[in-house]
C-alpha cells in the first residue's frame, strides 16, 4: 500500500506539472521553480511533513522537496544561530543534493550527446 500512495502522489504532482507545461507558455524551469517555491511554502504552513509522512518516498523524490529541505534547514539554523544561522543551516543541509545534482550531471553529459 506504501508504494501505491507513493506511486500515486509523485504521479500527480507531474501530472500537474505536464498539464502546466502543455496548457500554458511557461517553460520547464518556469516550473520548477513555481514547484520548489510550492515545496517551501507548504513546509511553512506544515504540510509537507504530513505528505513524507504519509507518502514516504512519493514525497521526497520531487522537485518540491528541495524548497522543503531549503526551508527546513534554513529555519532550523535560524533557531539554533539566529538570522546568520538561515544561510549555514540551509547550505548545510543542501549541499548534499546540489553536488548529487552536480556529479550526475556531468556523467549523464558525457554518457549522452545532447540534440542540436
Amino acid at each position: 500500500m506504501n508504494y501505491l500512495g507513493a506511486f500515486l502522489f509523485a504521479g500527480s504532482v507531474c501530472a500537474l506539472g505536464q498539464i502546466i507545461l502543455d496548457n500554458t507558455k511557461l517553460t520547464p524551469g518556469h516550473i520548477t521553480s513555481i514547484f520548489t517555491v510550492l515545496g517551501a511554502f507548504l513546509s511553512f504552513l506544515g504540510c509537507y511533513d504530513y505528505f513524507i509522512a504519509h507518502f514516504g518516498t512519493g514525497a521526497t523524490v520531487l522537485i518540491s522537496n528541495f524548497g522543503h529541505m531549503l526551508y527546513s534547514a534554513a529555519y532550523q539554523g535560524y533557531l539554533e544561530e539566529g538570522f546568520l544561522g538561515i544561510f549555514s543551516g540551509m547550505f548545510t543541509k543542501s549541499s548534499i543534493a546540489i553536488t548529487g545534482v552536480i556529479i550526475f550531471s556531468f556523467i549523464f553529459a558525457i554518457i549522452f550527446k545532447p540534440k542540436d
